[in-house]
């Protein structure tokens, strides 16, 4: 049986989608058998991200009765399935969320961790992700605005019988009024797990479609994904040197080539 983490968040725009993908693939270079599902049927930017928009089979026939979840499943990265959710607006309409739970017994018996995307808000679409967790990974910036959309999400997730795991704190830097790490575990009452920095490696990996840690692995938000999937795998994380640490002793060792 899998491990099933929802991956939520207040608002749009924390970074929900970029972590469940970057997670995932994490997950899935650790020799552990990953599933990544975009349950945000509206906005449905996972499938995007990864370049599987042209699918014919998406989360949304499924949900609307049209086809089997197996069809729906494809390989992404480093082996990782990716479970998309369509683009249209008429395969949104035709889509029961109701059925999504129906849909995952299948996975979950067929993968070690599953993590789901959920939609931002606090829709009917976003509490059926959020009940259906193992545990809850809050997607949130270091910002007060940010805070409160989180802290209606923890207060949902405590709802409907659902636990917290732990915050994900994204962006961190890109701010001079950013909240510190403690002031954030206070407001949502969880732990940071991690801080991944503002990194702007990471809308060019999006525009590659293609996930940070494989674009670029040392930037610091790929290290900061990789030392995540590390902890809720239980295993060791080695940092890896910065890029700016490897050019300046490749510059050194040239330096010293040239000029002895």
């Amino acid at each position: 049986m899998a491990r099933v983490y929802t991956i939520a968040s207040g608002k749009g725009g924390t970074g929900k989608t970029t972590t469940t993908i970057n997670l995932g693939t994490s997950l899935a270079a650790l020799g552990k058998k990953t599933t990544v599902l975009d349950a945000d049927l509206g906005m449905a930017n996972l499938g995007l991200l990864l370049g599987l928009e042209e699918e014919p089979v998406t989360l949304h026939e499924v949900l609307s009765g049209d086809q089997r979840i197996k069809n729906a499943i494809y390989e992404g990265p480093e082996g990782l399935q990716v479970v998309p959710a369509g683009l249209t607006l008429e395969g949104f309409q035709k889509a029961d969320p109701e059925k999504l739970q129906d849909a995952l017994s299948y996975i979950v018996s067929n993968t070690e961790y599953l993590l789901i995307d959920a939609p931002a808000g606090l829709s009917k679409d976003s509490v059926i992700p959020l009940a259906v967790a193992d545990e809850v990974l809050l997607v949130v910036n270091p910002e007060l605005s940010s805070m409160a959309d989180g802290l209606k999400t923890r207060v949902m997730t405590d709802k409907v019988g659902s636990t917290v795991g732990g915050i994900v704190l994204t962006r961190a830097g890109s701010g001079g009024d950013d909240l510190d790490v403690s002031r954030v575990e206070d407001l949502l009452e969880a732990e940071v797990l991690v801080t991944v920095p503002e990194d702007a490696e990471v809308r060019r990996s999006a525009s590659y479609k293609k996930p940070v840690v494989l674009h670029s692995p040392q930037s610091p938000a790929s290290q900061a994904y990789k030392k995540l999937a590390a902890k809720l795998a239980d295993e060791e994380f080695v940092e890896a040197e910065t890029v700016e640490e490897e050019g300046e002793g490749f510059a050194s060792k040239m330096a010293k080539a040239i000029f002895g």
